[in-house]
């Protein structure tokens, strides 16, 4: 009664500690105060799919560099929990904290998110393509990344980073970048199918130009795509602002016409803001693993960076295939107004000249 008086503690627990002291146990299992197991169950065990979750809340907003694992998000662990909470989930933003961290996000600084001007319709537009990706797989359509990867020497030249070799034994390659003139550079655009984690990367020759961007996605679409996507009228490409799938490029346009003709399909193309290149999935998703996989490896022939692209592989299952693109494709091309005036294209209310749709042309009986 005494010792419940001074300290506040209940009969029942003070009652345990006197018989914990006439027990035999050893000092080291007298010193727990928690009996082993004890305590709450940590957040994922309680919800398995939480990491999924909170994925899926600062989705639209991640940013990173693409050749680098680490990310970062705009979203605070504050506005996450609160989120989570409306959810259901009773986490708290310390909590949300440690399970970025170990999900591979990280804090930044200001200073290094800088990319460039920042539109102010960025977000808004980021939102209406994770918006447009999430209905396009909910009705079982086809949804891709596209993107040209920097072009790559083709010879014996200095491929960055390292790999294993006998002490001494590691390859010799030529001192100066200079392109060889009989095997050149390679411009290896991809395709990334953003349900299935999978991709396409055509190996072009020739000039990167939108004949050749839109040459890979047919060329997708004839050996991965079409199996799978029996049936579907629609596909949906998210592609940056500039190269050879440019907002800005006419010849895009008119081929991507090509296509949905060819095809039958109404193609919707959404584009990232400006200064947001590297944002796109395609990055982050398959070509960063790309150049993991060859890091330290010259690459000698056109046919050693093909068979390189496609052993790529992930713990989370991606798989690529690809294939050398010898055909030639001119550069300059015009495009006049009366073949942009016969384009079935309908922009989009909001920033029509990131967001439009293309149908396939009506053929006149």
């Amino acid at each position: 009664m005494l010792v419940h008086r001074a300290t506040g503690l209940s009969r029942k627990t003070i009652k345990r500690g006197q018989l914990e002291s006439q027990s035999t146990a050893s000092p080291v299992q007298l010193s727990r105060v928690r009996a082993s197991g004890g305590g709450r169950k940590q957040q994922q065990e309680k919800w398995p799919e939480l990491l999924e979750q909170i994925e899926a809340l600062i989705q639209p907003f991640t940013k990173g560099d693409p050749m680098n694992p680490l990310k970062w998000t705009a979203k605070s662990t504050y506005r996450i929990a609160a989120e989570l909470g409306e959810r259901g989930y009773q986490i708290t933003a310390n909590t949300v904290g440690r399970l970025l961290k170990q999900n591979g996000y990280s804090l930044q600084l200001n200073r290094k998110e800088k990319e460039g001007g920042q539109h102010q319709d960025r977000d808004a537009q980021f939102r209406l393509i994770n918006e447009r990706i999430i209905d396009q797989l909910a009705t079982g359509g086809a949804a891709i990344s596209v993107d040209t990867k920097k072009k790559e020497l083709v010879g014996e030249f200095k491929n960055g980073g390292r790999e294993y070799h006998p002490k001494g034994k590691a390859p010799k390659v030529n001192v100066h970048d200079f392109a060889d003139k009989e095997l050149g550079k390679v411009a290896p655009y991809g395709i990334y199918d953003i349900n299935i984690n999978q991709g396409w990367v055509s190996v072009g020759v020739s000039s990167d130009t939108a004949a050749f961007a839109v040459n890979t996605i047919r060329e997708w679409w004839d050996k991965m795509g079409r199996s799978r996507y029996q049936g579907t009228k629609r596909l949906l490409i998210t592609a940056d602002g500039g190269g050879s799938n440019s907002s800005r490029s006419r010849l895009w346009k008119v081929e991507l016409q090509n296509l949905a003709n060819e095809l039958g399909m109404v193609i919707e193309v959404c584009h990232l803001p400006p200064g947001t290149s590297k944002w796109n999935r395609i990055e982050h998703k398959m070509f960063r693993f790309i150049a993991q996989n060859w890091r330290g490896k010259p690459l000698i022939t056109q046919q050693a960076i093909v068979q390189l692209i496609a052993h790529t592989t992930t713990k989370s299952g991606l798989k690529i295939e690809s294939a050398l693109d010898e055909r030639t494709y001119e550069k300059g091309i015009k495009i006049t107004d009366a073949q942009m005036a016969s384009l079935n294209l309908i922009q989009n209310d909001f920033h029509g000249e990131w967001n439009y749709t293309i149908s396939p042309n009506i053929k006149d009986e």
